[in-house]
């Protein structure tokens, strides 16, 4: 097995943290798992415990694909973890596995949580309590308004305001946090370094400036 994929210690240090997170983005991205099965097998057969020596036929027989097991045994995917984790860092974004302690509790206890998120700005946010306010990109302007003016409500008695930074419903929601100057983060559909739609470029920015979050999976 890759050098990642270490053994289990209570006293981790720094750069055997660094290589959990590693495992952890590398499963997420080995061919042939998704969160489901990767969950599943990582639970299943604590892959951090694995020797150096396992073989693919070992990989197999904990259950995985075979081209999933070819991907781990090669060290393909550990050299694309390294890779994302180089073009994370060159972002300044932060990722947060599966087994972190800052990973949100409550979406670990979902069907097939994400192994890594991608975070801008301030993780904890995503911990805080909070309400999410969803809804359609093409509200009336009565939606709209009191879509921002809950959310305002809301944001200035310390809720964090959740949602998808979407035209509409979803937009209105994240201004009423920052004119209630609280916290807010933004669930992106598409990766935390591809802002869609752009004209919520600055609104993205104000988030961050108060104290919020952009994630992805």
């Amino acid at each position: 097995m890759p050098d990642a994929i270490i053994a289990a210690d209570p006293k981790f240090s720094a750069a055997q943290a660094d290589s959990n997170q590693i495992l952890w983005l590398a499963l997420s991205l080995t061919p042939g798992l998704g969160p489901t099965r990767s969950g599943a097998w990582s639970s299943s057969s604590a892959p951090w415990t694995a020797s150096s020596s396992a073989s693919l036929s070992e990989l197999e027989a904990s259950g995985l694909p075979v081209q999933s097991a070819q991907a781990l045994a090669t060290g393909r995917s550990v050299e694309l973890a390294n890779e994302e984790m180089a073009r994370a860092a060159a972002a300044d974004v932060q990722l947060l596995a599966f087994d972190d302690p800052a990973y949100p509790a409550r979406l670990r206890q979902i069907y097939d949580p994400p192994l890594v998120l991608y975070i801008r700005g301030n993780s904890a946010a995503l911990s805080l309590p909070g309400v999410a306010v969803v809804g359609t990109q093409h509200p009336t302007p009565y939606g709209t308004g009191m879509a921002e003016r809950l959310s305002c409500d809301l944001a200035t008695r310390s809720l964090v305001i959740f949602s998808g930074l979407a035209r509409g419903v979803d937009t209105a929601a994240h201004r009423g946090a920052i004119a209630g100057k609280g916290k807010t983060v933004a669930m992106f559909g598409t990766g935390v370094d591809v802002l869609y739609p752009k004209e919520n470029s600055r609104l993205s920015e104000q988030i961050l400036s108060f104290g919020g979050a952009l994630v992805s999976d």
